[in-house]
């Protein structure tokens, strides 16, 4: 009965969230770059939001690290925020902005790919536990609550393991942007050979990477996805981690807050409330959209066939005024070509930093002469056993004080 139960619990939910359907407005709804009509486009709305991946809670997983907690209900929000929006990176990647999921199936063999490197188990390169273990190098104990930052540079080393998408991850420090250095870890090759969920070893000194791929899934691939190392930019996440006031959120960085969310290269957006991480995918009026990790449900099955139904959010978007937004928070956005991150920079200079009295943050063209240089990342040696659990709940609700606090 309780199987029966956490299959339908997503469709029970919605009819308990009815009461938070779309407003009926003739205000643009913005969704991650795309504009509706709530009221002459709300199904293509929906099909959207229902398209992007859904990370909640899950129980019964394998317990991480061996003999730690086997259930991320109360504690793993915000790195389930982190999952989200990395995954709408990879599916603008693989996929394509426009792509949609189909609740009958019929799924490309890409999209499958993609849910396979964040199910809930230790091999799976971006699951709960390989993101809590990491963050134990981030001074962040399995099992202890975390902030956008943190969950955003556990982001940037876990993807250095996945070859399959190559993906690099900025994340920006101080409030500033740095295009030469953006440039310069896009512009890194990597030769390393990819293994079936984006794991990779590399290469023997006799094989060449096109030898290599015949290895990828005991198969040949008929695309080789070392191709990619050696082009001329590696598919781009953006993290931008801020803090826009002190204890509320400033009210002057309201619109350009919106403004980010129309940016074709918009991935959302990692926030919140106090000890409630949220993933924030548009606005409509003066509430934000976001997608709510809060829901725990049973782990999924690894297998060929794997009932995605659960990683979809059936019911319609959840909203909160923008007021209610607690000041800490992550802009993510998602540049697959280095003309992507051209036009990019254009629109945060007209439309943030030359409209704004006071800026978000800083965007600059050369790397900051007293700051320390600029080396890309490269994979790091990960020694954690997963053992470092916490000690005690008192930690579980820690604040996170990792920001700079933007001039107001």
């Amino acid at each position: 009965m309780e199987a029966v139960l956490a299959k339908y619990e997503n469709q029970i939910n919605v009819f308990s969230e009815f009461l938070e359907d779309l407003p009926d407005t003739d205000e643009p709804v913005w969704v991650l770059g795309e504009c509706y009509n709530a009221k002459t486009g709300k199904t293509e709305l929906l099909s959207d939001v229902h398209s992007r991946l859904w990370f909640t809670y899950r129980k019964k997983f394998s317990p991480i690290g061996g003999t730690g907690p086997s259930s991320d209900a109360g504690w793993g929000c915000m790195l389930r925020c982190g999952q989200m929006i990395l995954a709408q990176a990879l599916v603008c990647s693989q996929l394509g902005r426009a792509w949609r999921w189909r609740a009958e199936g019929g799924q490309p063999e890409k999209y499958h790919r993609i849910l396979h490197c964040f199910l809930d188990r230790k091999d799976s390169c971006y699951s709960i536990h390989q993101m809590a273990q990491m963050g134990v190098g981030e001074g962040k104990s399995v099992g202890e609550w975390y902030g956008p930052n943190t969950v955003a540079q556990v982001l940037k080393k876990l993807a250095l393991f996945d070859d399959w998408n190559s993906l690099a991850v900025y994340v920006s420090m101080d409030n500033t942007v740095v295009i030469e250095d953006i440039k310069k870890q896009c512009r890194q090759a990597s030769r390393l050979r990819p293994r079936p969920c984006g794991w990779q070893e590399p290469f023997t000194s006799r094989e060449t990477p096109e030898q290599a791929c015949s290895h990828t899934d005991g198969h040949r691939a008929t695309t080789c996805p070392h191709s990619q190392s050696h082009s001329d930019w590696r598919p781009l996440l953006l993290v931008i981690p801020l803090r826009m006031g002190i204890n509320h959120i400033n009210p002057v960085y309201i619109q350009a807050l919106k403004e980010c969310f129309k940016m074709p290269q918009s991935c959302g957006v990692l926030g919140g409330k106090p000890n409630l991480a949220y993933y924030f995918i548009g606005f409509v009026g003066e509430e934000l959209i976001y997608l709510d990790p809060h829901t725990t449900q049973s782990a999924v099955e690894a297998g060929s066939g794997v009932d995605d139904q659960s990683y979809h959010c059936l019911r319609s978007p959840r909203r909160m005024k923008i007021t209610n937004l607690d000041p800490s928070v992550a802009l993510g956005f998602f540049c697959k070509s280095e003309d992507d991150f051209d036009s990019w920079c254009n629109l945060v200079q007209q439309e943030i930093q030359m409209k704004r009295n006071l800026r978000m943050f800083e965007l600059v063209e050369n790397h900051p002469p007293h700051w320390p240089p600029f080396v890309p990342p490269t994979k790091p040696e990960v020694q954690t056993t997963g053992a470092e659990f916490i000690e005690s709940t008192d930690k579980l609700f820690e604040s996170e004080e990792e920001f700079e606090i933007l001039n107001v």
